[in-house]
């Protein structure tokens, strides 16, 4: 599936959170929500990411924002991360890879010439009207959520 782009509808969902209990996106009707794709939990450039959204949760929610996090990792392993950062939002266990191929994040990678799938770290921006306003495909793991503020400004 192709990367969705600005302007286009964002694919509902529906999946279990790193407390196992299901969560859609349609949940978050007339809410603004960054959604997030990262490609595994407890890494060093997922941690940074998922920490910077941790440390400016409270400026996003001010402003409107909800966030939530997905990998193809499990709710297990989304708890564990979860705890270990104190991660205030969702965290979204798309281990069947049908939230990342809906959004047409899961994608070939190369690493020391090793081809494999995975996920490309992206991030969406979201309307009320579940509309895609911003797509950010070049993320600063340490810097994501001011990254989300300077476009909507």
């Amino acid at each position: 599936m192709p990367k969705l782009s600005q302007g286009d509808k964002a694919p509902d969902f529906t999946a279990n959170d790193q407390n196992g209990q299901p969560v859609s996106l349609s949940d978050y009707k007339g809410k603004k929500v960054i959604l997030y794709f990262y490609p595994k939990d407890d890494t060093p450039g997922c941690t940074a990411e998922s920490c910077d959204f941790r440390d400016n949760y409270q400026s996003l929610l001010s402003q409107g924002f909800e966030v939530i996090g997905v990998s193809v990792d499990d709710e297990k392993s989304h708890k564990k991360f979860e705890s270990k950062y104190q991660l205030p939002f969702t965290l979204i266990a798309d281990t069947e890879h049908s939230i990342v191929e809906a959004y047409g994040v899961w994608v070939e990678k190369n690493m020391y010439g090793k081809k494999y799938m995975g996920t490309a770290r992206t991030t969406f921006i979201i309307n009320g009207d579940g509309i895609i306003d911003k797509v950010i495909e070049k993320v600063d793991t340490k810097n994501s959520s001011q990254q989300v503020l300077d476009l909507l400004a």
